[in-house]
């Protein structure tokens, strides 16, 4: 059973702290065996950490079990301008040695930077805050457009609802794409949610948000093993292919063709890890067409070969 340490200090903003604890520490008749081992651990506070507002924190965890823990999450910092508490730092610093998963939550991202582990790295926070980051942290390369970054030991993400896509992120590296889906499903939340954040940047927005291509997106997936085309997607949608696609970019903030790749290496990924399919025979369900073309595209997104990311899936379970 993993454990997932969630650290609090004062004047935390709470939304930050109830998500992971609301994922990772409820135990649901849906969740795989041997679910997360939740701890909340109060740093610097003897035990009870009083977040903004009314909310407060008691726990019988600090410091020792949030370094002894397999992966450790930084909530949104109490103060981007300041420096976070010494003991914090020093104790993610003595859980990354011992070769935990460190992941921020929002601000968070300001903590992690001030251990140093960030320098040289890329890593995201929300948008408001990114120039800020940079600012104060000139080695960490920020990104503003993701929703989150995973190099692997270290996670970073972006802003608000962000944690909610990190935290199934997180949830689909530990138990795979099917157990974050029913997950995402239970919370009424997408599995993983296309384009990034640059789609919330100070920017106008439309008079009415537009829901109606939900059912069309549905059709897209129920078909992703045929050879869809932008013009296929706007005559589903009664439109001409320029109002399609203008129409899509502004709901989803990616491209048709785009937001199509992210869900053909979707599938790819639960065909992998959910059976032993032969790698053409997943590329032509998932609409890739070819081994070669999936081996591409699959490496590009995914950083491994197909075969590579199931052998090491497997691993992993």
């Amino acid at each position: 059973m993993p454990t997932i340490a969630v650290a609090v200090t004062d004047g935390l903003p709470f939304f930050e702290v109830a998500i992971p604890c609301h994922i990772f520490g409820t135990d649901r008749p849906e969740t795989p065996k041997g679910w997360y081992d939740l701890r909340v651990c109060a740093i610097g506070t003897d035990g009870d950490a009083a977040a903004r507002s009314w909310f407060r924190t008691r726990t019988p965890y600090g410091a020792k079990e949030l370094i002894a823990a397999d992966t450790v999450l930084v909530p949104a910092s109490a103060d981007v301008r300041g420096d976070p508490p010494p003991e914090l730092v020093d104790a993610l610093r003595a859980a990354h040695r011992r070769g935990a998963r460190l992941v921020s939550l929002c601000s968070g991202a300001f903590t992690l930077a001030a251990t140093g582990l960030l320098d040289g790295r890329t890593a995201t926070t929300h948008w408001m805050y990114a120039p800020l980051l940079a600012e104060r942290f000139p080695a960490v390369r920020v990104d503003p457009a993701v929703l989150y970054v995973d190099h692997g030991d270290i996670v970073t993400g972006a802003g608000s609802t962000a944690s909610i896509d990190v935290c199934l992120h997180l949830v689909r590296e530990d138990y795979g794409s099917e157990a974050a889906g029913t997950l995402a499903r239970q919370l009424v939340a997408p599995a993983h949610r296309p384009g990034g954040q640059a789609q919330y940047i100070d920017t106008p927005l439309p008079e009415r948000r537009d829901d109606s291509l939900a059912p069309l997106l549905h059709w897209a997936v129920e078909r992703l093993d045929r050879p869809l085309t932008v013009t296929d997607l706007a005559r589903q949608a009664h439109t001409s292919p320029r109002t399609f696609a203008r129409r899509f970019l502004a709901a989803t903030g990616t491209t048709p063709m785009r937001w199509l790749q992210t869900q053909r290496i979707g599938r790819a990924r639960e065909l992998l890890e959910g059976g032993d399919l032969p790698v053409d025979r997943v590329a032509r369900l998932c609409g890739l067409g070819t081994a070669a073309n999936l081996r591409r595209h699959f490496t590009k997104a995914m950083g491994v070969p197909p075969q590579d990311y199931r052998r090491a899936f497997r691993a992993r379970r």
